[in-house]
């Protein structure tokens, strides 16, 4: 029997770590000869703590919030009794949430020890980087990256094998790969969640990527405030190298390949591929203009790959299986899977991984169970504040890159925020914007001024002091910041302004003239009678 307890970052903070005591106190007193394994997050963060029991002939029951009290009794009645408990397992509905997804990415995730390099080798880990290393020429490995069809999955949505192709037949020996864990959008977590669970795969993706471009060194640059991901991402380095799967002559084939990490100190900016250069090389981490992109000339001024987190998971099951399987899986331009982070007023909150394709109405109301306390949907961030805000009339659109373009929005990194009818749209633009606000690096006069005076507006607006002309006003400062801002932060930083006014114009009106928020969100525009 395995018994299985959650340990991402969001078991951890549901209080995993006294159901792991409680479940090895009960094991010891009531003298059962096994030990409870930490394991990672495998999506269903609305459910947390988890404990999931694996009998020898497969067979699972998975245990949802459980409390230490909780995890005691199903020690003793089915563990020791062997009498399941009922009332705490996963309902149907739950159950539904993961069958309806296909994981690739996740694959691993809340399914081994994310500290256990064996686990990770005996689930197949490390054969797609042998078969690459010493079967395939890099040629082949790039070839097989083109046909899978996979894009990156940061923000940008740029073909990978692009960036892996440029590196390779550009000129010199030096030349690095690099892993962009500086996740930093509101609502997104999809790369905490594969580096605090399965970082073998993220590490395999990059010694995959380092052959194909011709490097020998690789960088995890991760955000500090992701300690968790961190250990685990050092511990799985170690691991790696004392098994053989990063160092010198790996596989017998003469090829080198290690990896270092480096933690970035939380500027949401470096998720930008030349500030993150700037911020590897000690500098100030602030965009510089391309071309020369990166793959011509990046870290140190040497051709560089760039690929986050989510991205280089995909890697191996790709080399593994053929990139027409993992095409196959998706639709037109936009091949395979997405991990989407389900968060905001929605019921089951978390991760889900879903063939491209689907609709966002599927993904809220089929996967993810719909609006909590039996509310309206309103509107849908997706693609973090540097993206559109969706009304309900369009979340009938296929959740493709090209499709969510159509709309005026991107899938960014995937996180989509769902909003119920008690927001006040108005207010969560001047949100957006204070993050936005706080967040620009500040180089571009464009993007240091107009957002703050953007914000400025909103926070007016909300206060119940909008102007005549006020919007007309943030419409032509949209537009001078999209023209006079260098990188994709300052261009994008005005998209939530412009989708917002464009579909939710009256809630602005009714704020500006009316001095009403009929969300009853702004406290300066409520009627005292009436709180």
């Amino acid at each position: 029997m395995r018994i299985l307890v959650g340990h991402g970052s969001c078991g951890v903070a549901a209080g995993a770590n006294n159901v792991f005591a409680a479940v090895e106190t009960a094991l010891r007193e009531n003298g059962i000869a096994a030990l409870p394994m930490k394991t990672g997050c495998m999506g269903a963060c609305y459910l947390e703590p988890i404990i999931e029991l694996i009998d020898d002939s497969g067979e699972k029951h998975t245990y949802v919030n459980v409390s230490p009290e909780k995890a005691e009794e199903i020690v003793e009645k089915h563990l020791k009794g062997g009498t399941p408990v009922p009332e705490t397992l996963m309902q149907d509905d739950d159950r539904r949430m993961i069958a309806r997804q296909t994981r690739i990415a996740l694959r691993n995730c809340g399914a081994i020890n994310p500290e256990d390099i064996g686990e990770y080798v005996a689930a197949g880990g490390y054969e797609a980087a042998k078969k690459a290393v010493t079967v395939s020429d890099t040629a082949k490995v790039i070839e097989t990256i083109k046909e899978s069809n996979l894009r990156g999955c940061g923000g940008a949505a740029f073909p990978t094998w692009v960036k892996w192709e440029t590196a390779a037949s550009a000129p010199g020996s030096e030349k690095y790969m690099v892993c962009n864990a500086d996740e930093g959008d509101p609502g997104a977590f999809m790369d905490r969640v594969i580096m605090e669970s399965d970082p073998h795969s993220v590490l395999e993706g990059m010694l995959i990527g380092g052959y194909a471009i011709g490097a020998a060194e690789g960088i995890i640059y991760v955000r500090a405030e992701y300690p968790l991901a961190i250990a685990r991402l050092d511990i799985a380095i170690k691991q790696a190298r004392k098994a053989g799967y990063l160092g010198k002559n790996l596989f017998g084939t003469g090829f080198s390949f290690d990896i270092r990490i480096k933690e970035g100190a939380g500027s949401f900016v470096c998720g930008e591929e030349t500030a993150l250069i700037a911020s590897l090389e000690g500098g100030r981490g602030t965009p510089r203009l391309k071309p020369p992109f990166p793959a011509e000339q990046g870290f140190r001024g040497k051709p560089t790959v760039i690929n986050n987190v989510e991205t280089l998971a995909y890697v191996p099951w790709i080399i593994t299986n053929g990139g027409a399987a993992f095409a196959d899986i998706g639709t037109g331009k936009s091949g395979g899977t997405k991990v989407f982070a389900l968060s905001g007023r929605i019921k089951k909150g978390g991760l889900v991984e879903i063939p491209m394709g689907l609709t966002l109405r599927e993904i809220i109301f089929d996967i993810g169970g719909g609006i909590k306390d039996g509310r309206e949907l309103k509107a849908v961030q997706i693609g973090g504040p540097l993206s559109a805000s969706i009304p309900t009339s369009l979340t009938d659109t296929p959740v493709t890159y090209e499709d969510i373009a159509a709309i005026g929005a991107t899938v960014g990194s995937g996180g989509i925020v769902v909003l119920d009818d008690t927001v006040c749209m108005v207010d969560m633009a001047r949100f957006s914007l204070d993050f936005i606000e706080k967040e620009s690096c500040g180089k571009c006069g464009a993007c240091r001024i107009l957002t703050k005076q953007m914000l400025e507006i909103h926070e007016r607006i909300v206060a119940g002091d909008g102007r005549d002309g006020d919007i007309e006003l943030l419409g032509e400062l949209s537009e001078r910041i999209k023209d006079g801002s260098m990188c994709a932060f300052g261009q994008t930083s005005a998209t939530t302004v412009q989708t917002t006014i464009r579909h939710f114009k009256d809630e602005y009106e009714e704020h500006i003239r009316d001095k009403k928020c009929k969300a009853k969100s702004c406290r300066a525009l409520i009627d005292p009678a009436f709180e």
